[in-house]
């Protein structure tokens, strides 16, 4: 009959080894298992809570490139000029005997800026016409009828406008020609006239934005006040200590701070119609960054390394023939960036680091820079950053596909636009922030706290309400100057 251990199992040894019989196990403390006393010490617990996700606040992005500024009203409006020359693009021409004729596509309807196309062609007037075939013919203009469109032309170089596209027409006045003396009179045509000199009013195009009102709120009862948590929390505005509902307020105070830039990127207008959409439940929206610049700016789609410099020098002549703002922003994601960045180490023949065009002073140890923040292309200086917003895996940086956000392109400086409410002519950064303030309210981030616990006192609610709110909308003015970059 062997005697089999009982008090901590263990067996005795005659050397002072370590054996699976003759030391207590500190793993061994599951369920039903009790034959250690180890189970009596607390676990080592690390204080800290682990940061893994970096700075997890997205913001940032409208106070690199534009302003924030006070309004009143319910609505902003502001006018942007409209080109100083004359041209028609989507015109038809034809041939009938010995007449030719281009109609440029009129539309008149002044509620609808978009949709207004008067004809202000004057007889007299000398044009170029050109289609997508490169073909080109000089014409001066016999007569213009203004509610048609109609222009009986008479070319310089050729009995006919033969030879020009049906469809698809392009023209533009460079001048004109008269007789000797002929007279102009400066009285400007009715609608309807067929003959006569047209006065050219100077317009604008009228735009307009309204801000939203966003809201949050965070909310701890007095109990759990109260309680001391184990860890140690921290966030990035600098808020830290033992108690969670700390961390808590904090965050939404952060996450409410990154809406206030979020709202007014990704905004959208309420332009649906139907029962069941936004417009019908009463929501106006606001249009965002993005909404402006498909909707007034330019767009690329899949811009990849690939596609080399050709792809790029195509954006580049289409600013051309808008603005032509000299310096721009590129804010991009992740793979955007690198493909810029091979893009410009091709140049260098494959050298990473652009060394062979000085970026780096031609330094051997600049070499394993790879990167490039700014360049130079024609008569544009362009600085590249990443967007985070675009990167985060919580927002765009887990998208792929046509609807991916990969980059926009921002001019720098201001535009010069009319103010309604002023009634002169301002500068304004081409991106700015308008939020509601007056002298006696200030709507830009507004914080206050009810309730009856963390020293508010206004209800008898047993919990503490931390409230935010604003109201704001952005303005994109000059939105021809933008681009918006998109995936395939």
């Amino acid at each position: 009959m062997s005697l089999s251990p009982t008090f901590g199992s263990l067996k005795p040894s005659q050397k002072q080894e370590i054996l699976d019989s003759n030391y207590l196990k500190f793993n061994d403390g599951g369920a039903g298992n009790t034959d250690t006393f180890a189970q009596q010490y607390l676990p080592e617990i690390y204080e800290q809570e682990v940061e893994r996700y970096g700075n997890r606040t997205l913001s940032g992005f409208l106070r690199m490139v534009g302003a924030e500024m006070p309004m009143t009203s319910d609505q902003v409006i502001w006018s942007e000029q409209n080109r100083l020359h004359i041209s028609y693009e989507g015109c038809t021409s034809g041939v009938a005997g010995t007449t030719s004729t281009i109609t440029i596509p009129v539309a008149l309807n002044p509620a609808d800026p978009k949709d207004y196309v008067a004809n202000v062609v004057s007889p007299g007037a000398t044009i170029v016409a050109m289609d997508s075939t490169g073909f080109e013919i000089k014409a001066v203009v016999i007569s213009s009828n203004l509610t048609t469109g109609a222009l009986v032309v008479s070319p310089y170089s050729a009995a006919t406008i033969a030879g020009l596209a049906a469809t698809g027409v392009k023209i533009f006045v460079f001048g004109s020609e008269y007789g000797k003396g002929s007279s102009t009179p400066n009285s400007t045509v009715s609608a309807g006239a067929a003959d006569g000199y047209v006065s050219v009013d100077p317009s604008f195009t009228q735009f307009s934005n309204s801000p939203i009102i966003i809201r949050n709120k965070y909310v701890v009862n007095g109990s759990d006040m109260a309680q001391i948590g184990w860890v140690e929390v921290a966030t990035e505005d600098g808020t830290s200590g033992y108690l969670w509902y700390l961390k808590a307020e904090s965050e939404t105070r952060l996450r409410f701070e990154d809406y206030l830039e979020m709202s007014v990127v990704e905004g959208e207008k309420a332009t649906g119609a139907g029962a069941g959409s936004a417009a019908a439940a009463g929501y106006k929206g606001t249009q965002g960054l993005f909404a402006a610049i498909e909707d007034r700016g330019n767009v690329n789609v899949g811009f990849t390394a690939s596609a080399g410099l050709d792809t790029f020098d195509d954006i580049l002549k289409n600013l051309d023939t808008q603005g032509a703002i000299e310096e721009n922003m590129l804010f991009l994601q992740r793979q955007t960036s690198l493909d810029f960045d091979d893009m410009l180490a091709a140049i260098s023949g494959g050298a990473q680091g652009g060394t062979a065009y000085g970026l780096f002073e031609n330094s051997e140890e600049m070499a394993l820079n790879l990167g490039f923040s700014g360049f130079r292309r024609g008569s544009y200086d362009f600085y590249k950053t990443d967007w985070k917003y675009l990167n985060d895996a919580s927002t765009r940086g887990a998208m792929t596909g046509t609807s991916s956000i990969e980059g926009v392109l921002v001019p720098a400086g201001t535009s010069t636009v009319y103010d309604q409410v002023l009634g002169t002519n301002i500068r304004r950064p081409f991106l700015h922030v308008r939020y509601r303030a007056s002298q006696a309210n200030d709507r830009r981030m507004k914080q206050w706290v009810t309730g009856s616990a963390g020293g508010a006192s206004t209800s008898d609610l047993d919990a503490m309400e931390v409230n935010f709110l604003s109201e704001r909308c952005l303005c994109v003015q000059g939105a021809n100057n933008f681009v918006l970059f998109k995936g395939v």
